[in-house]
């Protein structure tokens, strides 16, 4: 087994890694057509969208998700960001309202996408195809996942132990679960995982990163990094003030 310091060693260096690929302002990612383009367009507006959602199911606090999809949307950033001796658990770490606020924003409102088809197949490179929001896109793809898991396992994915639901998530990634109304593998792929990682280095005005806890462990100062200057003086070196990073906030 290995000891506390080699796991979060491993930690921070995954971090590290992971950080490279995420900008610090809010999400702006482009989804390719998958191969059940048909099968969303033919799911289209149901009870699993945004829309249709009553009033009651919304939880306290959460803007887009309801009730079940908050619970899944929870124990999902919790699984892919377990409490340990660096950070919080996801939910904690404001991860699960990052992603909320932005589905409930102009992203997933699709704002500045054109929503009028003709909606054929198209190459990733021509980015969004779907005829849904991106927050459409996101609970139906939600509602999806719920049901492969009760087919699967009998039960909801928030009761599912950390091992299975690690389990069944890189099970979806790498499109082993499928569902025929919706492409799993791109939801995740596309739209909950890039969700989740701008959750983790977004700066913490957007809902994610609380108390700025990523940038702490990679070491990131914020938004006195935006001088190229420094950047390249401290190369490799401990930048001045990353133990106390800088949000927007501070600023304003």
């Amino acid at each position: 087994m290995e000891d506390r310091n080699t796991t979060g060693s491993k930690r921070r260096i995954f971090l590290k890694q992971i950080a490279t690929m995420a900008g610090a302002g809010p999400l702006g990612i482009s989804l390719g057509a998958p191969a059940g383009l048909a099968a969303v367009a033919a799911f289209g507006p149901s009870s699993a969208l945004a829309d249709d959602q009553p009033a009651g199911e919304q939880v306290l606090g959460y803007e887009a998700l309801s009730q079940d999809e908050a619970a899944l949307v929870e124990a999902m950033v919790n699984v892919m960001c377990p409490a340990d001796d660096l950070t919080p658990n996801g939910v904690d770490s404001g991860l699960a309202i990052y992603i909320d606020r932005q589905l409930a924003g102009g992203f997933g409102q699709g704002a500045g996408y054109y929503m009028r088809g003709p909606w054929k197949h198209g190459k990733p490179e021509l980015g969004y195809q779907l005829p849904l929001r991106p927050v459409e896109f996101f609970k139906a793809g939600a509602s999806a996942v719920a049901a492969q898991c009760s087919k699967q396992y009998g039960k909801g994915f928030d009761q599912l132990s950390a091992a299975d639901a690690d389990a069944f998530l890189d099970a979806i990634a790498t499109g082993k679960v499928t569902d025929p109304r919706v492409p799993l593998g791109s939801w995740f792929n596309d739209l909950a995982y890039p969700l989740f990682i701008q959750a983790c280095f977004a700066d913490p005005i957007y809902g994610g990163n609380r108390n700025k806890v990523f940038w702490k462990v990679v070491g990131y100062p914020g938004l006195p990094a935006t001088h190229a200057r420094d950047m390249v003086e401290f190369r490799g070196k401990p930048y001045p003030g990353a133990k106390d990073p800088k949000s927007i906030a501070d600023f304003s």
